[in-house]
């Protein structure tokens, strides 16, 4: 592999990572204490809404992104320190999707199962289960990209 690929695969894997990051800490910190405050049938319409229009194209580049750059900087890098702050940091994104496809999604499509029926029953059980799992893998995407961030490009 040319020298020049390991920092690009960096570079691409921090700024995914980061982007990424940003969108899950927006989440935490403003739209979700936004709409927490919406009677029932407000908040399931705009999570229903949400959950609709997340996983278009640039949110799926961002979050194959987030796998496949750092996994590129592990193949690619050398041995040492930077190796190790990157297995790491794919470790973390790795474990967020799992909770991102094993809980989020879930929640969202039970959510979605529900338009029509009791508004307050279908919050009840989204609201707190789905805001405890996007806190932790909030913090887990957050952690990769510090990790990433500490990586010398100059591997």
């Amino acid at each position: 592999m040319p020298s020049s690929l390991p920092p690009l695969f960096l570079t691409l894997a921090v700024i995914t990572t980061g982007l990424y990051a940003g969108f899950m800490l927006t989440f935490r910190i403003a739209i979700m204490p936004g709409i927490a405050a919406l009677p029932d049938e407000q908040f399931t319409a705009a999570m229903r809404r949400f959950n609709e229009k997340v996983p278009g194209p640039a949110f799926l580049v961002l979050f194959l992104g987030v796998i496949a750059f750092p996994a590129a900087v592990v193949i690619g890098g050398d041995g040492g320190t930077d190796r190790v702050l990157a297995v790491a940091a794919l470790v973390c994104a790795i474990a967020g999707h799992l909770i991102t496809i094993g809980g989020n999604i879930p929640l969202n499509t039970a959510l979605a199962r529900s338009e029509g029926d009791d508004d307050r029953a279908a919050r009840t059980a989204f609201e707190a289960p789905w805001n405890r799992l996007h806190l932790i893998r909030t913090l887990l995407t957050l952690l990769a990209f510090a990790l990433l961030a500490a990586v010398r490009a100059d591997f």
